[in-house]
């Protein structure tokens, strides 16, 4: 007896591959590096120094004058709420997860948007254009004119030069950067002028142990989250989309430098249960988190960077 294709499927199920599979990825490696802390209370308020006291010499039986007092800047890094809740209806629950956990796959995906929401806004976070965030790095470091820790590629943007790069390093003090963080287009750059100048980048371990291309022995690192569409004008970053423009960040990560805030327990997978309104659980994830930057001469930003 023969039987079509069509008919012969009505006997048989396809095969379903279990689990979900990944297609949005976006590395940033911030979240793994960088040291978080944990703090009591709602924020962490630190001094850095200003001003120092004054030394002198002196001759024997001179008089000696107390020096002005010094002062010192503080500063306030306040915990930002960042959550989403993942809902499941009990009917798609209860009848659809014979091939996989569907609740189990909502938790995962919802938690993989906060990561990446969170990763995006350790860069580009802004506290006074969007008050419920933390400020990012790109309002940390000094933008509000081209100085020692904002080293501008031009007025308007430049070709990306060996040289800048050495000046962004060089604006990190207290001993080289632990990182330089870039987009793949500023990486695909430095690797052009390294062989362009005869040489190819070295190749070390990073913090974690894994394989990272290193320039002047310090880790290059890649961020998707880090736009090459920024634009400048004045020597200034006036937006961060219409452009052709991005930055580079030297950092050097710890507790004296660029550090992660979190409340008690980090991330939270709280659940919620059964809703009132709704034949659905919720899962509530969430976390409280902020950025700190304790000492302004650890972080320092290339700006204009144009390919």
């Amino acid at each position: 007896m023969a039987i079509t294709l069509s008919e012969a499927s009505k006997l048989s199920n396809d095969v379903m591959y279990q689990g979900v599979i990944e297609t949005i990825i976006k590395d940033c490696p911030l979240l793994q590096l960088m040291p978080w802390v944990e703090i009591v209370g709602n924020a962490l308020t630190y001094n850095r120094e200003t001003t120092l006291p004054t030394a002198e010499w002196h001759a024997v039986n001179d008089d000696w004058a107390t020096s002005p007092a010094v002062t010192f800047t503080q500063k306030t890094a306040t915990l930002a709420i960042l959550g989403q809740n993942a809902d499941v209806d009990n009917y798609i629950r209860q009848t659809r997860s014979n091939i996989m956990d569907v609740e189990s796959a909502i938790i995962e995906l919802t938690a993989k948007s906060i990561r990446h929401e969170l990763e995006d806004k350790l860069v580009y976070g802004d506290n006074s254009g969007t008050p419920n965030q933390f400020d990012g790095l790109i309002k940390l470091i000094n933008t509000a004119a081209a100085g020692d820790q904002l080293v501008a590629a031009g007025a308007t943007g430049a070709t990306l030069t060996l040289t800048m790069l050495d000046q962004v390093i060089d604006a990190v003090k207290g001993g080289k950067p632990d990182l330089l963080l870039m987009s793949r287009r500023s990486r695909r750059k430095i690797n052009a002028l390294s062989r362009a100048a005869g040489s190819n980048l070295e190749v070390g371990r990073g913090l974690l142990g894994e394989f990272v291309q290193l320039y002047n022995g310090i880790p290059i690192s890649v961020s998707d989250f880090i736009k090459d569409t920024h634009t400048l004008s004045g020597s200034l970053e006036t937006a961060y989309t219409g452009g052709a423009c991005s930055t580079i960040y030297a950092l050097s990560l710890g507790e004296d430098g660029v550090c992660g805030l979190t409340g008690p327990g980090g991330l939270q997978i709280v659940p919620i249960g059964d809703m009132e309104t709704k034949d659905a659980k919720r899962t509530r994830i969430k976390m409280y988190c902020s950025l700190a930057l304790f000492s302004n001469v650890k972080a320092a930003a290339l700006i204009g960077v144009q390919d």
